[in-house]
């Protein structure tokens, strides 16, 4: 099967598109021939060495996909071959003609490949980092970073849990912003004096996508650290005392299943702002590294 992998640690260039030994779903496995794969900014700092989960080189690259079962493992009984689905490709190689994947559940009926592969890891992150938070009906929830793929959802899954959110954002995605249904304010100085014009009193919560240096403003918005989550500047976390959380890495997946009943009912949208096919995987890691994505990135393999 085709595959991108990169053998060395850099820059989007080096990616390669090489040809690797077809998978074969093992217990529990199902493999898909990989339809559609979401561009995530995991994929960029693993490539660049920025993060490091022990996986060595050369690597493989890609974890959200979207596509059809073609074999399935030992214990699988929840789909079969023919199914749509969705979710984390194992071991982080679904920029791939075909990928094995745990994580999974049925594709919603009004998704489409490439929109369902722009889902999983957004939504596993956004909706684990508002239960740390204790999200919910009546909060107010502060978002920095609100516009990106991580920040959409969250959004979209703390309204849909009754709560306020204001979005932090460039004012060029601010009208975005209140489609989704946040109250947007600006990025950058000022900041908490622009939220307490919203909120006089400040927040209850506060959830950092995009890091940028602003833990000490969203601590004295939201009452203290503990009211506060990062999923951007582990630093920051370490010296304001605030939790870090690694996003989905190393726990189980709970919200893939969840998710259909809302998109149905037209209550959450994820978008796509582009897609690439997989021999221009290198752009397409340039683009989400210089970041202002809105939205998301998706490869389209077949």
């Amino acid at each position: 099967m085709k595959a991108a992998q990169f053998s060395r640690y850099g820059g989007p260039e080096v990616l390669e598109i090489v040809n690797l030994p077809d998978p074969h779903a093992g217990p529990g496995q199902v493999r898909i021939v990989v339809h559609a794969a979401g561009i995530n900014a995991t994929e960029w700092k693993l490539r660049k060495g920025v993060l490091n989960f022990g996986d060595g080189l050369p690597q493989t690259t890609g974890r959200d996909v979207s596509g059809v079962v073609d074999e399935v493992g030992e214990g699988v009984a929840d789909v079969a071959v023919g199914d749509r689905v969705f979710g984390v490709s194992d071991d982080g190689a679904g920029a791939a003609e075909l990928a094995l994947v745990t994580n999974r559940s049925p594709i919603p009926p009004s998704l489409g490949f490439v929109d369902a592969a722009a889902l999983p890891v957004a939504l596993e992150t956004a909706t684990r980092s508002l239960d740390e938070l204790g999200v919910g009906r009546g909060a107010t929830l502060l978002i920095n970073g609100a516009a990106g793929g991580i920040g959409s959802t969250a959004v979209q899954l703390a309204i849909a849990r009754g709560a306020r959110v204001i979005g932090a954002a460039s004012t060029t995605n601010h009208d975005y912003l209140r489609l989704l249904g946040a109250e947007p304010v600006a990025y950058g100085e000022g900041l908490a004096e622009r939220v307490r014009v919203l909120a006089s009193d400040g927040v209850d919560l506060a959830l950092d996508v995009a890091g940028s240096g602003v833990l000490p403003e969203l601590i004295d918005l939201a009452g203290g650290p503990q009211n506060v989550v990062t999923l951007s500047d582990i630093d920051g976390a370490t010296q304001h005392n605030v939790r870090f959380s690694n996003g989905y890495h190393g726990h189980a997946f709970h919200a893939l299943a969840e998710i259909g009943s809302l998109i149905e009912a037209g209550r959450f949208w994820l978008p796509v702002e582009r897609t690439y096919p997989l021999d221009q995987i290198s752009e397409a890691h340039r683009v989400i590294e210089a970041g202002h994505v809105r939205g998301r990135l998706v490869l389209v393999i077949v």
